[in-house]
């Protein structure tokens, strides 16, 4: 005998060819006659038209033109019949329907979870009552359109409430053996694969609209019950979408993950009616919970279990067995989109097992695509991707974690999350849609890697000191101060390059960037981030806005550099807004030369902008340091001899200086020689070393003043 949905599905398309509607079934029994005519007068009572009489009919409800027009098709069996009927076990299954699991995600530990059968509970921990033959009994029907009709036939003598039970619900489905159930998605629902890179979101959305009722959801209290919370939530919730939005946010502001529960192995699903009271659960009870509410405001929405890449995950991991993971599909605007409440609603700190409250926007309605790095659904048509993945190729797939989105991250190459270097050298790139700061660690260092800042992303060349197989850690800094973690690698070394060592104290970025003239470095003349010299000297100049202050230091990992002489071997000359470093290497070898900034007018240390990478492999290469410098040289003074800041003994040494805004200057040794102001505008002269073993520079700055002060000091060689 057709199914009693197939049944109503062809008086349906009978009706709307004009055909009568098919007669009755022979083999109703009496009893079967009696209730159908019963629910027909029910139908009487709400259509104000007889329903035909007998086993069977059609039903057609019309209040005016707007109403909604139903023909079904009932045909109702005696209790014999559908006791003998339910004998029978060898009923073919519904091919289409799936698998039907009873009982939720448990908890074993490390946040795993397990399928556990609950007796006496549905799929989503409701209370399953035994019908009796007495009782109430609910029969629905559907037509192609995903309608659905839900009828209650009430015992012989009893007074049909159709007002109260009477219900239309849109896009349901049913099986064969008359279970309600979503339909589950079709071709219409799937989005191709990889992402287009338009929207994290499956559908379009504009964040602010939500603003008002965000903040309104996330301040409901709960009162009395699931049903009176959903209730207050409704009120400022006008579609299905801010429906889902204001359950989202709800349960994203309130509910706790709970870490104790997680690892319980036997501990039993929760209820929403002691998450409400607790406010904690783990992630089967954050899907069920959200799920429940979903059903009680109307909105079609399913629980679905799978593996996932989340607290605990390691890079390469196989998944088998049992799931670890559960989140929710939600049907809006004819098609379903992906929410995950745990993970929209904070994390697990991994050092001290701690959960923390931190909203996570990118879990809600999630673009397939991007879903599908650290979600696999037992069902693949859960994936909502066409083509769907195979659970070989999530375990294989590069995981960019949300926050790599959350920031604009828009992709990264390698593509596959274990790399090689090639001659001891590994490139990571990624492509973002703004510019970014970003930083990294190889092994928990941020050692071994020149990092520079692109205006659309970022480059990283590693060079690992030794063979062998690293972690390799990307972070993303947003509009906070915190670095969050956006990628991870595995690199694998075989033969690391000797010849590369970079200093210890080369800091991220290397080379100037957008970041470095946001903090008033312009037009650098070395725009690349490695400088060569084959001499051990080099200047670098760059423009400096009106009122930024520079400071450089030179730093390596061997030879006589410390941090008493790390400024000693940069001088710094200033020329109109321009700054020029003259830089003199104390042996051959790599050096960080490290960059640092300061407004004048405002307290507080130079912060870092950014450093280069100076190499030079003469080994004949043994330069002194600069004059020593202090505080009254002026801003643009200029030095052009001497440079070394070590002089001969017992030598006449030629001076030549530029100093704006001075009234004197000399030289001051053994004895004090005064320096005289040319017309081009150099104060010059020379000094003897003999018998000295410091030599000074000093400027009367004011005719009128009768003290001096030192603004260079040299050594003297002894003899």
């Amino acid at each position: 005998m057709a199914s009693l949905a197939e049944s109503a599905k062809r008086s349906a398309a009978a009706g709307r060819r004009g055909a009568p509607s098919p007669a009755p079934s022979r083999s109703v029994s009496r009893a079967g006659q009696r209730r159908a005519r019963a629910i027909c007068s029910a139908g009487r009572l709400a259509s104000g038209r007889r329903a035909p009489a007998g086993a069977g009919g059609t039903m057609e409800l019309k209040k005016d033109s707007n109403a909604v027009s139903i023909d079904m098709l009932l045909i109702v069996h005696s209790e014999k019949r559908r006791a003998a009927q339910g004998a029978h076990s060898d009923r073919p299954a519904d091919p289409g329907a799936p698998p039907q699991r009873r009982g939720g995600l448990q908890g074993v530990g490390n946040g795993i979870r397990r399928w556990q059968k609950l007796e006496g509970n549905d799929l989503h921990g409701n209370l399953v009552e035994k019908q009796h033959a007495q009782q109430t009994q609910v029969i629905t029907s559907y037509d192609n359109q995903g309608t659905q009709l839900t009828v209650e036939v009430h015992p012989r003598d009893a007074m049909p409430q159709l007002f109260k039970k009477f219900s239309l619900a849109k896009r349901l489905q049913v099986d064969k053996n008359g279970n309600t159930r979503p339909r589950q998605p079709g071709g219409k629902d799937t989005h191709a694969y990889p992402w287009d890179r338009s929207s994290l979101k499956s559908m379009a959305l504009d964040l602010r609209q939500f603003e008002k009722l965000d903040t309104y959801a996330s301040q409901v209290t709960v009162k009395s019950g699931l049903e009176e919370l959903v209730s207050d939530l409704l009120q400022e919730a006008h579609s299905d979408l801010e429906i889902v939005r204001a359950i989202w946010i709800w349960i994203c502001h309130h509910i706790e993950y709970d870490i104790e529960a997680a690892q319980e192995k036997d501990r039993q699903a929760f209820k929403p009616t002691v998450i409400l009271q607790t406010q904690k659960t783990n992630c089967d009870g954050y899907a069920g919970l959200f799920e429940r509410m979903c059903r009680i405001a109307g909105v079609q929405c399913v629980t679905v279990p799978g593996y996932s890449k989340g607290f605990g995950y390691q890079l390469g991991q196989s998944f088998s067995g049992e799931f670890d993971h559960a989140w929710n599909a939600v049907f809006l605007e004819g098609r379903w989109h992906l929410v995950d409440s745990t993970w929209g609603s904070g994390l697990v700190d991994s050092s001290t097992s701690k959960f923390t409250f931190l909203y996570n926007e990118f879990y809600f309605l999630t673009h397939p695509a991007l879903f599908i790095e650290d979600h696999f659904p037992d069902n693949k048509n859960w994936q909502l991707l066409k083509p769907p993945q195979s659970l070989r190729q999530f375990e294989n797939n590069m995981y960019h974690k949300s926050e790599f989105y959350n920031k604009g991250m828009l992709s990264a190459q390698p593509q596959t999350s274990i790399i090689k270097t090639v001659n001891g050298k590994a490139t990571v790139t990624i492509e973002s849609c703004s510019p970014t700061l970003f930083m990294f660690m190889l092994n928990g260092k941020q050692e071994h890697g020149l990092l520079s800042l692109r205006k659309n992303g970022m480059k990283l060349d590693v060079y690992p000191p030794t063979a062998g197989t690293y972690k390799l850690q990307i972070f993303a800094k947003g509009n906070s101060e915190i670095y969050s973690s956006v990628l991870e690698y595995t690199l694998k070394c075989h033969c690391a390059d000797n010849d590369v060592r970079l200093p210890a104290e080369l800091h991220q970025p290397v080379g100037p960037s957008w970041f470095s003239e946001q903090m008033g470095i312009t037009k650098p003349s070395h725009p690349e981030p490695v400088i060569y010299t084959s001499d051990g000297r080099c200047s670098v100049s760059f423009g400096v806005e009106e009122g930024i202050s520079v400071l450089a230091s030179l730093h390596g990992d061997d030879g006589p550099v410390t941090e008493e002489t790390q400024r000693r071997y940069i001088f710094q000359l200033h020329r109109e807004k321009q700054t020029e470093l003259k830089v003199q290497l104390p042996h051959a070898g790599k050096f960080a030369l490290k960059i640092f900034v300061k407004k004048r007018q405002e307290p507080g240390n130079y912060l870092f902008v950014f450093n280069y990478l100076i190499c030079c492999t003469n080994t004949k290469v043994n330069w002194p340091v600069f004059p020593e410098s202090f505080g009254n040289w002026g801003v643009d003074n200029e030095l052009l001899e001497p440079l070394s800041g070590v002089l001969p003994a017992n030598r006449n040494v030629p001076f030549k200086l530029k100093l704006h805004g001075v009234a004197k200057a000399l030289v001051k040794g053994q004895d004090t020689w005064p320096l005289t102001l040319s017309p081009e505008g150099y104060w010059e002269g020379s000094c003897s070393t003999a018998g000295c073993r410091e030599v000074y520079v000093m400027v009367l700055e004011n005719a009128n003043h009768s003290f001096y002060s030192y603004i260079l000091k040299y050594q003297v060689n002894a003899q």
